[in-house]
């Protein structure tokens, strides 16, 4: 097992930047966050009732600095990497690169390392054992395959909740995209190999 931590490339304008939105960092009280907005120039919001936190851009994942390294032990070793969505940067005019403060999603960034070493499939473990419809209501359908055009569908309709459930569904669509023969699973972890064999999970395909 090794564990290759990972710079990913994101680019300088990316609109993210413009509309920070994941939250980092503790819990403060309004009048803690503004004291914090004036000394540092931080941007603060309030977090779902349960105080206030430092927000920062969630740019898209262009490149994996490291990719190299992770495809030459691919064969040979079972590879952690792009913890946490990896560690931002951006790349500057003579090719050198810089971090940037910002945190990458881990699901974009899982499908981006799934298609830089040419995965058979995307596997998105969370703790759900299938994406939902009408998620935590009495008219919850749970979703045992979806294709491309179903996904984009329920994701324009606001099914899938932002932060959650709609990047892993984004991210999956992405991979069937760029690799119609191939599919992508979201499941819950101890449902992993149960949705490995077609046994359970949300299976997406391209059609």
């Amino acid at each position: 097992v090794v564990t290759v931590a990972t710079q990913v490339i994101v680019e300088e304008n990316d609109p993210a930047f413009d509309d920070p939105t994941k939250p980092i960092g503790p819990f403060y009280t309004e009048s803690e966050a503004r004291a914090i907005v004036k000394e540092k120039g931080y941007i603060m919001k309030e977090d779902s009732g349960r105080g206030w936190r430092r927000v920062v851009a969630s740019p898209v994942p262009r490149r994996i600095v490291e990719i190299d390294a992770v495809r030459h032990l691919w064969d040979s070793s079972i590879v952690i990497t792009c913890g946490g969505g990896g560690i931002p940067v951006v790349e500057k005019p003579d090719g050198t690169i810089e971090g940037t403060e910002a945190v990458i999603d881990k699901d974009f960034a899982a499908e981006l390392l799934a298609e830089q070493v040419d995965a058979d499939v995307l596997m998105i473990l969370t703790e759900v054992e299938r994406v939902s419809l009408n998620f935590n209501t009495p008219e919850q359908r749970d979703l045992s395959a979806l294709n491309l055009a179903d996904a984009a569908r329920y994701c324009e309709e606001g099914h899938f909740a932002a932060g959650s459930m709609l990047p892993k569904v984004q991210a999956a669509m992405k991979f069937v995209r760029a690799n119609p023969s191939k599919h992508a699973v979201i499941t819950s972890l101890d449902k992993a190999i149960e949705a490995l064999n077609g046994e359970s999970g949300t299976v997406i395909t391209y059609a």
